[in-house]
């Protein structure tokens, strides 16, 4: 098989996390870059990537890269490119553009040149273009500008790899699942210990550890664009399928997701049946000061509620002493991981971090402040 160069995206932060998984799943020249990681891969690896990893956005196949001075210089790449052997005539595309201190009067001129080399192709070969489809497209190219040099690549992944394909319900502002899984990763979670989410809303970090506890592959529930392509190999993805139904175990510990919100509970107990996990998930509706270990040395990874407007800071800076002296009276031995865009957070708690990791939620600056429970050793002066 023959090895293509790869960006796997991420959430910024999370680029080592991925690094990690792209290596487990074949990768080579792996190199973490902002917002994700650059690789090459053969076919075999961009579906393992796409079925198994925890953290990626995106699987881009890159098909050109040059300088370009100019949109002209973007159509003349575009046009070098053999698309037929990507995909059919009667296949619909579409056309995403990016760009980072780009050297272009206009993007979406650019992806307008880029679209119509895409056609020009066709019409050489076959007589006919393709369809552009914004809503629903088959194919989805993407390009990359950044100063002066441009970058072509087909989506392998198709929708977004956060996208799981088992949440029907979410809270306000529910965290992607691709971001839930790499603050498990960054806390070392690999399913072996006790795991309670006290704040789970949705239930989406809780879903993410029977995920991983059950080594269950992430992308098992969903379709990928990598099925349209023309050179999609059929036998090879049910293989890679089968073997990671194969893989899948029962959770070795109790995994717990509590929160005080009825509803946004019914939710998570609907969305962790439709990942398949439902029966290693143990919902509970509870305040958080409520909630006591469901073992010995257990972790906990939270996205606590983040106030805005200013009595809603209020209420959760006074909130934050209690949740402080709860962890150290109930849950020495444990790791507690509390991801929030309140940098106060630890100090109210009056709790020494071991780690704070830079993480984006979206466009959001935020951390995540990793714990270590052990019985008044924590506590600030």
């Amino acid at each position: 098989m023959s090895a293509y160069p790869l960006f796997v995206s991420c959430p910024r932060g999370l680029e080592n996390v991925l690094a990690a998984e792209l290596a487990a799943c074949g990768a080579g020249a792996v190199v973490p870059a902002e917002g994700g990681v650059s690789c090459r891969g053969t076919l075999e690896t961009v579906y393992r990537i796409n079925l198994h990893s925890r953290t990626a956005g995106r699987v881009l196949l890159q098909l050109a890269q040059a300088a370009i001075r100019n949109e002209h210089e973007l159509y003349t790449l575009a046009a070098g490119i053999d698309w037929p052997q990507w995909f059919d005539v009667a296949q619909s595309f579409k056309i995403r553009i990016d760009g980072k201190k780009a050297a272009l009067k206009s993007l979406e001129f650019a992806a307008l040149k880029t679209k119509d080399a895409v056609c020009d192709v066709f019409r050489k070969v076959s007589g006919s273009r393709p369809n552009v489809s914004k809503s629903a497209p088959d194919v989805q190219i993407q390009v990359f500008v950044q100063d002066k040099n441009a970058t072509l690549f087909i989506d392998t992944s198709g929708e977004a790899l956060f996208k799981r394909g088992y949440r029907s319900e979410t809270g306000v502002a529910p965290l992607r699942e691709n971001l839930a899984a790499g603050l498990l990763l960054l806390a070392d979670y690999d399913g072996s210990r006790p795991f309670m989410d006290p704040f789970c809303g949705s239930g989406t970090i809780a879903i993410e550890a029977a995920l991983i506890a059950t080594r269950r592959a992430p992308g098992l529930k969903r379709r990928f664009g990598f099925e349209r392509l023309k050179n999609f190999d059929a036998a090879l993805w049910q293989r890679l399928q089968q073997e990671a139904e194969a893989a899948v175990c029962p959770a070795p510990a109790p995994i717990d997701g509590s929160d005080n919100d009825r509803a946004l509970l019914r939710s998570a107990a609907a969305n962790a049946l439709a990942a398949d996990v439902g029966d290693c998930i143990r919902w509970q509706h509870q305040d958080v000061l409520d909630s006591r270990p469901n073992g010995d040395k257990g972790l906990i990874i939270s996205n606590p509620p983040y106030g805005v407007r200013l009595a809603e800071i209020q209420a959760l800076h006074a909130l934050y002493p209690q949740l402080g002296s709860w962890l150290k009276q109930h849950f020495a031995g444990w790791t507690a991981g509390l991801f929030t865009a309140d940098r106060d957070m630890p100090k109210l708690m009056r709790l020494s971090p071991k780690r704070k990791i830079p993480l984006y939620n979206g466009n959001l600056d935020a951390r995540l402040f990793l714990l270590e429970m052990v019985a008044g050793s924590n506590r600030r002066t």
